[in-house]
């Protein structure tokens, strides 16, 4: 099984109304400011592991895991909203960062709340890298009736039961669904992914299962509509530089089939005051696992440069 070279410390900090659960790697510095990691969507903070221990420098890192993943409850809620993203980080640098600007870096929907997040407080972010967080398709207001009477429908077959997820006899079949899921995974670390993304649970009948630990209504679907003005408009307020990173598998390629693209994507950036480009060889999505060397080495560079 994997090994990691440097280990974390578990904290859990007040963030509004939860008890948010955060890993910790290193020491506050008075002359670096802190690097917070934000995982993505169905994932973990934990799932950083990899890049802490290829980056080349010691500095105080915080990855917290997101309200409703890994140890932060969701607080009793049947559905999740960008915003609220949106203020747990605020809180959070409150608490590790205090007036300080941050480096930030996120992955996926954590890259979407970064961008979102450096455009609400462009003081706060000194510098942003952002892992194929790409945002959504546009919308037309005509969609809008649909999309509202399908949150409806999934929040009904949530409450119904018809949402859960995936559980395991074993964490051998979590590692089994983790390199089903990205075949570029290696055995040993999809074994210590598995401890980290699912959690025994004592059943019924007192039989012991692996559960992801994610919330099912994660599932449902955002009421509201995509839009991309008002995501534009928070990408021009960015003021730290960008540096976008993608893998050299075209993830939206797979998803949108043509609807959302790559080049959509580069053309949203253009609104950005400073950004750069990186691509991730040999990588799909998780990027960060796939090619953990690598992401480790732009984000270095990147945030080290005058």
């Amino acid at each position: 099984m994997y090994a990691p070279r440097r280990l974390p410390q578990s904290h859990f900090v007040p963030v509004r109304n939860l008890r948010y659960h955060v890993l910790a790697w290193g020491t506050p510095s008075d002359t670096r400011p802190p690097l917070v990691l934000l995982h993505g969507w169905m994932d973990v903070a934990a799932s950083w592991q990899f890049v802490i221990d290829a980056l080349a420098q010691e500095r105080f890192v915080v990855a917290p895991d997101w309200r409703g993943f890994g140890q932060t409850d969701g607080g009793g809620v049947d559905n999740y909203w960008m915003p609220d993203y949106l203020a747990d980080l605020d809180w959070l640098l409150d608490h590790y960062a205090a007036d300080r600007a941050v480096d930030l870096v996120g992955h996926s929907m954590g890259g979407n709340v970064a961008m979102h997040y450096a455009g609400v407080r462009p003081a706060r972010v000194r510098r942003l890298v952002n892992l194929e967080g790409f945002g959504m398709p546009a919308y037309a207001a005509d969609e809008a009736p649909k999309r509202y009477a399908r949150w409806i429908d999934e929040n009904k077959r949530l409450h119904q039961g018809g949402m859960r997820l995936s559980g395991y006899s074993g964490p051998e079949g979590v590692a089994r669904r983790l390199m089903k899921t990205n075949p570029r995974l290696s055995q040993d670390k999809a074994d210590w992914l598995a401890r980290q993304w699912a959690s025994p649970q004592r059943q019924d009948d007192g039989s012991e299962r692996w559960e992801i630990q994610g919330d099912a209504a994660h599932k449902v679907i955002n009421a509201n509509i995509f839009r991309v003005d008002e995501t534009l408009a928070l990408y021009a307020a960015i003021s730290a530089p960008v540096l976008a990173v993608v893998a050299s598998d075209d993830s939206l390629q797979g998803w949108w089939a043509g609807r959302y693209t790559l080049d959509e994507f580069h053309r949203r950036l253009a609104v950005l005051r400073d950004v750069r480009d990186a691509r991730v060889e040999d990588a799909g999505h998780m990027l960060h696992h796939d090619q953990p060397d690598q992401v480790a080495r732009l984000i270095e560079e990147f945030l080290g440069r005058p």
